[in-house]
Order: structure tokens, then C-alpha cells, then sequence
């Protein structure tokens, strides 16, 4: 009798918590914990979990709370594919956020394909991903161009660029946002005198600041992430290098710019979020991330949050877990969110928000030009 009273209790208690995993709707989420960018993929998770939270307590979707499934890709391309593989083929999730760097998302993005599970970056600017024919993919960032072209003429009038030297981490997201820059700074007038790449997490850049030194530059477009930028800016400080320094990456971030502190004063950064926007959607959102967090959010805590609220009412839209309706759904988007308003085009790339080019001095983020963008 014991026995069959014990055997019982067991698959009440199995059925009970199938049931309890029945009531959760898990989302993928794949960022860099670990390694040179998890300053960056850490701020991610941060703003992601925000806004599941507010979601969660204001009743979840479809009558179901929202289970944020995070994973470590390390902005590795073959960490993210597992990673990618195991929320989709273990943890069965219908739709994944990531990867992050370029060139990872770039090799998670045919897996989603594969599986046919939709897949949404809020950070992967390289414009070479929303031109590969993945129905499955969407970005809601800008792309490398897309910057270059909004804000170049502003800073070669603001900075009057002659001779421009060019540092890029080596990976798509730098080469990419080089090969932009550079091409809309030289249709400007703008002289290439050298261009130098690095490899993530490198902290000697002394010797590619004696190449600089030497190249007769007067201004300096950078593209790095936080621990990358903050070295670098840091070491160009001590060298004595005094050059005009703007470009893309993590520059308008607290954490860069509690990591640089002094050195980063006057660098110019093109950013799709700063804290100061003047919106009431913005102001709302930097309140509960500073109450939560105890720091003000940068573009990657509200990318974390974008990417996270436009997948919660995607799946609300498509009534449904199902991936194919979820994707359906996603197309359709009309999100507003802190820095504007968010819709996909044909190519899954996001359009209407704004981006900012602002200017750093004192652990502060002064917007300069703001631009929203579009076709």
C-alpha cells in the first residue's frame, strides 16, 4: 500500500510540474557573459530581464509568464551556435534574441533558418545580415552604413577631418563599420593616411598608436566595445597621442565611460540610444533601469529591452507559440520603445528610431546631432 501511495505521489508531483513548465513561454537569449564584450552582453541581459519583469507583473502574455532563457556565446561564433542549438533543440524555444557580435550572429543565423525559428538582434550592425535572404532574421539596430551616412558630414563639419586614420576591432561589426566610414568620409573630402584592426581583447596597443603617431592623421575613427575601447583610449592618453577621435561601438556607455574616466573626455560616439534622449517613453525607461540597477541604461541595456518587449508582443500578436506565427507576427511590428519607433522593412531591418551622435565629457553623454532613420 505504502508503495502504490509513494508511486501515486510521484506522478502527481511529475504532472504537477509539467504543468508548472507548461505555463511558462521561454524566449532564447544569447550574449556574451564571459570574455571581452560581457561588459556589454551583461548590460543586455540587464535591460532584457527589465522588461520581462514588467511584462510578468502586469500579466505575462497570452495568460503566460514570460521564462528569459540566457546563454553564454562569448561573441564566438561556434559557442553561439550551441548555444542557439541547445535553447532550440533542449529548451524548445520559439524564438531567440542574439547573438550580439556580427560575426556570431552571423552563424547562428542559419540555424534559425534550419529549425525555423525566428531570430532578432539588437546590436549585429553589419548590413551585410539583412542582405542574406533569411526570412527568419530580424535586426532592430541600425547598420554600420546607415550611421556613416546620418553622421558623417556632421562630424567632418564639426571636427573639419583632413587626414583620417582608421582602428577597428577585427571582426565584422569593426570591418564593417571601417569600410562605412570610410567611404562616406572619403566621398566628403576626407584622406585615409592608415588603417590598423586588433583582435578582441587585446591590451597592447602601443604598437599600432606609434603607426598613428606617425601618419600625419588629425582625426581618428574607432570602432571597439567597451574593455577593447577603454584600453585603447587609455594607452593613447599615456602615449600622449592627441588626436580627434569619433566612431561606433560601446564609447556612450557607463561602463566605458566609468572604465576610460578622463581619457574619454571629447570623443564623439554615433549610438542608436543615450540616456538623455527626451522622450516620456525614455524618461520612464531610465527611471525603473537607474531604480533597479542603480546606474543610468546605455544602448546596450536598451537594446536588451527592445529586443525583449518587440518579442513579447509578437508572440501576444501571433496569439500563439507556434515559430512560423511568431515570425509572421514580427514582421509586422509597430513598436515604440526609448529611442523611437520601431518597424521592420522587407529585409527584416528595422526603421523609424532614432540615432545620436553625442560627445563625452565628464562621464556624460551630450547629444549633439539626433537623427531618425529611414530608407
Amino acid at each position: 500500500m505504502k508503495l502504490k501511495l509513494m508511486i501515486a505521489a510521484t506522478a502527481i508531483a511529475l504532472a504537477s510540474g509539467g504543468a508548472r513548465a507548461q505555463e511558462t513561454i521561454k524566449v532564447g537569449h544569447i550574449q556574451p557573459l564571459t570574455g571581452s564584450v560581457a561588459y556589454n552582453g551583461t548590460a543586455n541581459v540587464k535591460g532584457a530581464r527589465l522588461a520581462v519583469e514588467q511584462r510578468n507583473a502586469a500579466g505575462g502574455v497570452l495568460g503566460k509568464q514570460i521564462e528569459l532563457i540566457t546563454e553564454d556565446g562569448q561573441c564566438q561564433p561556434a559557442k553561439s551556435v550551441n548555444a542557439a542549438e541547445k535553447l532550440i533543440q533542449r529548451d524548445k524555444v520559439p524564438v531567440v534574441i542574439g547573438a550580439f557580435c556580427s560575426t556570431a550572429t552571423l552563424a547562428v543565423m542559419p540555424i534559425a533558418q534550419k529549425y525555423g525559428v525566428p531570430l532578432l538582434t539588437g546590436v549585429s550592425s553589419n548590413e551585410t545580415l539583412t542582405e542574406k535572404g533569411n526570412t527568419w532574421f530580424f535586426r532592430a539596430t541600425d547598420t554600420d552604413p546607415l550611421l556613416a551616412h546620418t553622421f558623417a558630414k556632421v562630424l567632418t563639419d564639426e571636427l573639419k577631418l583632413k587626414k583620417v586614420a582608421y582602428v577597428g576591432v577585427n571582426d565584422d561589426f569593426g570591418r564593417g563599420s571601417v569600410e562605412g566610414f570610410e567611404r562616406e568620409i572619403t566621398a566628403l573630402g576626407g584622406e585615409t593616411v592608415a588603417k590598423e584592426f586588433f583582435e578582441h581583447g587585446t591590451t597592447d596597443f602601443y604598437t599600432i598608436l606609434a603607426k598613428l603617431r606617425t601618419s600625419g592623421a588629425d582625426g581618428l575613427f574607432v570602432a571597439a566595445e567597451t574593455q577593447d575601447g577603454s584600453t585603447f583610449v587609455k594607452q593613447m592618453a599615456e602615449f600622449g597621442l592627441e588626436l580627434k577621435v569619433f566612431g561606433v561601438g560601446s564609447w556612450a556607455t557607463p561602463d566605458f565611460m566609468n572604465l576610460a574616466g578622463t581619457a574619454a573626455n571629447g570623443i564623439y560616439a554615433m549610438v542608436p540610444y543615450v540616456s538623455t534622449m527626451d522622450t516620456p517613453e525614455n524618461q520612464a525607461f531610465v527611471a525603473e533601469y537607474t531604480k533597479k540597477y542603480d546606474e543610468a541604461p546605455g544602448k546596450y541595456g536598451a537594446a536588451g529591452y527592445n529586443t525583449a518587449n518587440i518579442v513579447m508582443e509578437a508572440i501576444e500578436r501571433a496569439g500563439s507559440t507556434d515559430p512560423a506565427a511568431i515570425r509572421e507576427a514580427l514582421a509586422k511590428t509597430d513598436y515604440t520603445g526609448p529611442n523611437g519607433h520601431f518597424i521592420f522593412d522587407e529585409k527584416g531591418q528595422a526603421l523609424g528610431f532614432y540615432v545620436a551622435l553625442v560627445q563625452l565629457q565628464d562621464g556624460t553623454a551630450k547629444i549633439v546631432s539626433l537623427a531618425k532613420t529611414q530608407h
